[in-house]
């Protein structure tokens, strides 16, 4: 497509907006903006914090357990990973499911149904799928911490094992569960149409599964954070724009399978510069 074409594309996609999807654009697009000045604002705290690990009492510090290897978790350190990484998931997230919200609005208004009353308890079935594995990640993150495989920059100190963790994530983007997900989340009128359930529930329901399978689509690359800083923001949105873009392009079975290839190699180099 030309850019001619794309930009009469473009503008008959907004024309063919209701006031619904518009709210439901612009809340996703404000949450989405407010998640990554909250992770650009914490990367400044973290990395302040991973310079200052190994001096005296710098252990007590808020936050500073959360980048030291070895140290201890308190309630409140708990409550800060448990923060990043749902602000993290939020804003990586949340573009990518932007599609089936306003898809999720448009069938509503066509059933009869309040569309924003049917795209809110969607969006938050969704939301609990990817906190729950966030909370996942801050076990894997304080784990990792407490047997020194996490470096103060929170990356793995091993470059041995960062390349296990990148070949594991290329070759599961050609696995049979990666593929069933993906097309399930590159369909979003499919999904919607083949697991309508009506009212708040129902929604909540829907959101939920959407999740799942949403979940069962990119959770290995989600963990490559580990692999190359869980606060590097490169990365973070390195990984965002693949997801997107998995979801979005016609092709995305062979998106999905180089993006795998490409892992692989990552993964052998790694191994091979760790040697």
């Amino acid at each position: 497509m030309n850019v001619a074409g794309a930009a009469r594309s473009a503008g008959q996609f907004v024309r063919a907006l209701s006031l619904e999807q518009w709210i439901v654009l612009a809340s996703v697009t404000a949450v989405t903006g407010l998640a990554w000045l909250y992770l650009v604002a914490m990367a400044a705290d973290m990395s302040d914090m991973a310079d200052m690990v190994g001096m005296p009492d710098m252990e007590r510090m808020a936050g500073m357990a959360l980048v030291t290897p070895y140290a201890a978790w308190g309630a409140a350190d708990i409550l800060a990973a448990g923060t990043m990484w749902v602000v993290m998931m939020a804003g990586m997230m949340l573009p990518s499911a932007l599609p089936i919200l306003l898809m999720q609005a448009s069938v509503a208004r066509g059933r009869g149904e309040p569309p924003l009353l049917a795209t809110g308890p969607f969006l938050a079935g969704y939301l609990v799928v990817w906190t729950a594995f966030s909370l996942a990640a801050v076990a894997a993150h304080w784990l990792l911490l407490r047997a020194g495989l996490l470096a103060p920059d929170m990356y793995l100190a091993s470059g041995v094992v960062g390349g296990i963790l990148f070949i594991a994530a290329g070759l599961y983007e050609w696995s049979p569960l990666k593929e069933r997900c993906l097309a399930i989340c590159h369909s979003p009128l499919g999904f919607i149409l083949g697991h309508w359930s009506p009212g708040a529930f129902g929604a909540l329901r829907m959101g939920i599964l959407h999740g799942l399978y949403c979940v069962g689509c990119c959770w290995v690359l989600m963990l490559l954070l580990f692999a190359v800083g869980v606060m590097n923001l490169v990365w973070v949105a390195a990984l965002a724009a693949a997801v997107l873009l998995q979801k979005l392009v016609p092709r995305t079975r062979i998106v999905a399978r180089l993006s795998g290839v490409a892992l692989v190699l990552g993964g052998v180099a790694l191994i091979a510069g760790a040697a």
